[in-house]
């Protein structure tokens, strides 16, 4: 069984020290799923806060680039790219979230971090409409690069 890396030899948190690691090209997609009736959903094209998908676009895409200042043991991480998408399906919004860096650490947190924090805009921006909204399956799908490899949900 693996170790966990954030604890050190006395089970203190820390932070991981990555000085030693490569820089390597890293990449990680995540996604969250905002379920929302049909009938609030009909109507997010004249909310009157905004469009609730592109406010929620903007939101992921600023944590994504905050997530350190956020999650405790993360690196800051100087991101390349990232990309959030917010997509009407019919039984809710499905938010994808991409990020890439060339760092010595992965990009993992930051994707889940913008999948999230655009779920809760969206979520933020239609509460008004229905408050039994749910956010759900925030997960990681993809990542790829540093010493542990690819992975593929």
């Amino acid at each position: 069984m693996k170790e966990l890396s954030h604890y050190d030899a006395r089970g203190r948190a820390q932070m991981v020290d990555v000085s030693s690691k490569a820089e390597t090209r890293r990449t990680a997609i995540a996604q969250a799923f905002v379920r929302i009736k049909p009938s609030v959903l009909r109507k997010l094209p004249k909310n009157p806060k905004g469009n609730p998908l592109e406010v929620a676009r903007f939101a992921g895409i600023s944590a994504a680039k905050r997530t350190s200042d956020l999650i405790p043991m993360c690196h800051p991480l100087m991101l390349s790219h990232v990309d959030v998408e917010a997509e009407i399906e019919a039984r809710g919004v499905r938010i994808t979230a991409r990020v890439s860096t060339t760092s010595q650490t992965g990009v993992e947190m930051e994707a889940l971090t913008a999948a999230a924090v655009a779920a809760l805009t969206v979520y933020d921006m239609t509460k008004a409409l229905d408050k039994s909204i749910e956010i759900q399956d925030v997960f990681l799908i993809q990542k790829t690069g540093g010493k542990s490899g690819d992975f593929k949900r």
